[in-house]
């Protein structure tokens, strides 16, 4: 290792209360917490979220499987990776293929966990997990949920990248390991 390892400097939880739960989707608890140097903060809140994944899904010929949906927040209609939240008693990668079986219907293929993002360490709890799926295949129709309205779009790799040059995949956590994945993709061929 080449850098120094951090030291954790763990805030004291001095108190702890559930302000809001919003079924298993948001749950907001408030804290009082102390800092290493005796400094308290009196309210501090923190935001729980179940666990996020994400999928970078390359075909069996080599083009990428992504999404664009209405995103209400933004008013927008966005290109994405297809994502979704880890049910309980289910893990990551059970997710993350559930997920793209569900949205897509493209199934198969060799999947590794790619990377583990923070969405916001200040005041999230949760992890989003992303993983590269290749090889995957087009096995059945979509299943969307009732409250869903995803259209899948099939991309070459350039076409992606062009997208994320041009600002048009602004999902934070669906930028960052995509980007990761030009950049070691591009690495490979120097």
């Amino acid at each position: 290792m080449s850098y120094p390892k951090l030291e954790n400097r763990a805030w004291k939880v001095v108190d702890s209360k559930n302000i809001l739960r919003l079924g298993p989707w948001l749950s907001v608890r408030q804290e009082c917490v102390e800092l290493p140097s005796g400094v308290q903060i009196p309210t501090w809140y923190i935001f729980e979220f179940p666990d996020w994944i994400n999928v970078i899904a390359i075909t069996k010929d080599g083009r990428m499987v992504m999404e664009d949906q209405y995103r209400h927040a933004l008013g927008e209609t966005r290109y994405e990776l297809v994502a979704g939240v880890v049910d309980p008693n289910e893990t990551p990668l059970q997710a993350a293929q559930r997920e793209l079986s569900e949205e897509t219907g493209y199934e198969g293929g060799e999947w590794s966990l790619f990377m583990t993002l923070s969405p916001n360490p200040t005041n999230h709890n949760n992890l989003s997990y992303t993983f590269l799926a290749t090889g995957v295949e087009k096995r059945r129709d979509q299943h969307q949920e009732r409250t869903e309205d995803i259209h899948v779009d099939i991309f070459s790799p350039e076409q992606v990248y062009e997208m994320l040059q041009d600002g048009e995949i602004i999902q934070a956590l669906h930028a960052a390991p995509l980007w990761k994945w030009f950049a070691e993709r591009n690495n490979k061929k120097l």
